[in-house]
């Protein structure tokens, strides 16, 4: 089975809960993965930049990574984030840390650095290289400040066997169009924006690696299924219900309205590592008015 049919339909990038002290909370990591599972999502992203990843150490992010395999078995996928701006450090990642349970690698662009085409090529086929496991390019440059271009995904996807996706989060339709115009057949393409999943999915794309599955897993993930069977009508219900949630999830950053959804839905407590800080009072009332609206406690 090729990596596009595995990772068909919704992957959701967890966040990583933390107690008072700041200290990992397991146990509510624990809730939340069952949570997602059974809310239908097809597969788990770990260590994504939503799990706050950039104030994790790696001794932390490896036992979450175990912790996660340890939880999951077989049950689902477990797509691994491994990405930075030091090539190298990068690869020395990719080569030490266990994953041997990992169904691929989710590795975001270099950030800050901001490298040219021949950059983002020469650091992405070096990666390709040194990995065990297929590699899912991450063009996000919201976050990054630089862009994977078309040609850049598809001359990747091209001359390097282990590169085997994309989670596009440019919110460039136009450049989305050309990837997937363009790519080869087994090439995963994947939205990375929550907002544009089903205009994109009905573009082409295989799915979504989302942020707002963490809060509303069910529906989400039946939207994208939806979407899959070109059930479009049915499946914009469903994203029209979900559009407010989407935008107070991100109103502030990310993940702070996330934990605050789920905070608010008893599953981890509303804590965040500097310099994230939890979603302002105004906007988290906003959030419980959102929730009392869809009557989300009564499902549950």
């Amino acid at each position: 089975m090729s990596l596009r049919d595995t990772l068909k339909g919704t992957g959701v990038a967890l966040v990583t809960p933390f107690k008072e002290n700041e200290e990992i909370d397991f146990e509510a990591y624990g809730k939340l993965i069952d949570f997602v599972i059974h809310g239908g999502v097809e597969y788990l992203v770990v260590l994504g930049t939503t799990g706050e990843t950039p104030t994790i150490s790696k001794a932390e992010k490896i036992e979450i990574l175990q912790y996660t395999y340890d939880k999951v078995g077989s049950t689902v996928p477990i797509v691994v984030g491994i990405g930075g701006n030091n090539t190298k450090e990068v690869i020395n990642d990719i080569e030490t840390y266990p994953l041997q349970h990992a169904a691929a690698i989710l590795s975001a662009s270099p950030h800050y650095s901001k490298p040219s085409q021949e950059g983002l090529f020469t650091h992405y086929k070096l990666l390709s290289e040194a990995a065990s496991k297929p590699i899912i390019l991450y063009n996000v440059p919201g976050r990054t400040a630089s862009n994977i271009a078309a040609d850049t995904t598809i001359r990747l996807a091209n001359e390097c066997s282990n590169i085997m996706g994309i989670k596009e989060a440019s919110g460039n339709m136009i450049q989305c169009f050309h990837i997937l115009k363009n790519r080869p057949s087994e090439f995963l393409v994947t939205s990375g924006d929550d907002h544009l999943a089903l205009s994109l999915i009905a573009a082409g794309m295989d799915g979504v690696i989302s942020v707002a599955a963490n809060c509303f897993p069910r529906d989400f993930s039946e939207m994208v299924r939806l979407c899959l069977r070109s059930e479009f009508n049915s499946a914009k219900g469903l994203l029209f219900k979900m559009l407010q949630g989407f935008d107070l999830l991100f109103v502030e950053n990310n993940p702070a309205g996330v934990k605050a959804v789920l905070a608010e839905l008893g599953i981890i407590e509303n804590y965040l590592r500097l310099p994230l800080v939890p979603l302002s009072a105004t906007h988290h009332n906003k959030v419980k008015e959102y929730l009392e609206s869809l009557k989300i406690f009564q499902a549950l």
